[in-house]
């Protein structure tokens, strides 16, 4: 039996110490333990709930790159990721026996104005360029109808198509669920479920809401958008936001439909098809919100917007409807690296919409900063930089 097996600290013992302490058990969290665990330290992954949950308990998966123009470093971090994420769940899937229902399933936009079109064929001379990984080539295809049938309605493109072959998606809860499995596998992890930190000393010791108190060498905080005041708290300015809580509303309908279609993005709509004959339908983005976990008329909205350009989804069942919250950093861009001023503490959180795209990726670029290496990650990235922004507003 796994260490990960035991759910709480041994009766009577009052602390653990552990090499790395892993604060949060959503995606990031999740990436950030693996990650710990491969390098062979001993790793202590705590979550005030049940692991997977929170927003990475959603049910979108959307995997969708930035635009091809003006390419950056930031841009290419993402490529990198998006492309490389393929062969890493893969590798996870082989170790576990479980599925995370991924595919490279590409992403469909429809140009309903003429100047889409005239931006599109831009783009599609810039993906030519940049999205190259080795041998391996990806497109941004301008085309004057759907590149598969019985999918989008062709007048949803009165000017085209663009069918660009490097988005992919995932099913968010069987990602999760494949790194947990091989969590509970290795023996150098623990796993702490229900476990609230109430307390980050930057010295090394975390305490529990209980009063027991977990001693680290080093702390990777992925704690969502919990994440922020937990890390503004050490800053030199501990009240000024680090990020903030973005609700988003999605939901999971029942239909026959090819998995393999490509997923639709239709002016902030993304329709994905699943291998389970569900279809998700999100998101909304809301900075204020009365109730963060319910639903209302917005998601309605997009679920009739779907219906409007995918004939398969009119009148199709609703099987869920799902609300939650994202983390958003203070300069959208992901939040990763240690903290400035204590480098035991190392940020990993941010990552909004594009956490399931990016957190293999931050988790490297996190246990890099646990062996004091440079992180390969753009400068706005980075903790410091969230840290000097807030302090200047």
């Amino acid at each position: 039996m796994s260490s990960a097996d035991n759910p709480a600290l041994p009766d009577g013992q009052s602390s653990l110490t552990t090499d790395i302490l892993v604060i949060g058990g959503g995606v990031m969290g999740l990436w950030a333990a693996v990650e710990a665990a491969r390098s062979g330290a001993e790793v202590l992954l705590v979550d005030a709930g049940a692991l997977g949950q929170g927003a990475s308990h959603g049910v979108v998966g959307a995997l969708m790159p930035h635009m091809p123009d003006k390419w950056n470093q930031k841009k290419q971090f993402q490529f990198d990721a998006l492309v490389s994420l393929e062969s890493e769940v893969a590798a996870l899937e082989a170790e576990t026996g479980l599925s995370a229902g991924y595919r490279r399933s590409g992403r469909l936009v429809p140009l309903p104005k003429p100047h889409l079109r005239d931006i599109a064929l831009r783009h599609q001379a810039d993906a030519e360029t940049v999205w190259q990984a080795g041998e391996r080539r990806f497109h941004w295809h301008v085309l004057d109808t759907p590149p598969v049938e019985n999918w989008v309605r062709a007048d949803a493109g009165a000017h085209g198509f663009v069918f660009d072959t490097l988005a992919a998606r995932a099913a968010p809860r069987r990602v999760t669920a494949v790194l947990i499995a091989w969590l509970r596998m290795q023996t150098n992890v623990r796993i702490l479920e229900q476990a609230r930190v109430v307390h980050l000393d930057p010295a090394g010791m975390a305490l529990l809401g209980g009063g027991r108190e977990l001693r680290f060498g080093h702390a990777i905080v992925a704690a969502g958008h919990e994440a922020f005041p937990m890390l503004a708290a050490m800053s030199a300015s501990p009240t000024r936001p680090l990020g903030q809580p973005v609700k988003g509303q999605s939901a999971l309908l029942k239909a026959s439909v090819d998995p393999a279609f490509p997923v639709i993005f239709f002016g902030g709509l993304y329709v994905i098809p699943h291998e389970d004959g569900h279809v998700a339908i999100g998101s909304t983005s809301e900075e204020a919100f009365d109730d963060p976990f319910a639903c209302d008329g917005q998601i309605d909205l997009l679920i009739a917007k779907a219906a409007s350009i995918v004939p398969a989804l009119e009148g199709a069942p609703v099987v869920e409807r799902w609300a939650g919250l994202r983390p958003k950093a203070i300069g959208r861009d992901p939040m990763v690296g240690p903290h400035p001023d204590h480098p035991r503490i190392i940020a990993m959180a941010g990552g909004f919409k594009v956490s399931f795209g990016l957190a293999h990726l931050l988790a490297k670029s996190a246990l890099a900063a646990v062996k004091g290496n440079v992180l390969p990650v753009p400068e706005s990235f980075l903790t410091a930089s969230h840290i000097a922004l807030a302090e200047s507003r």
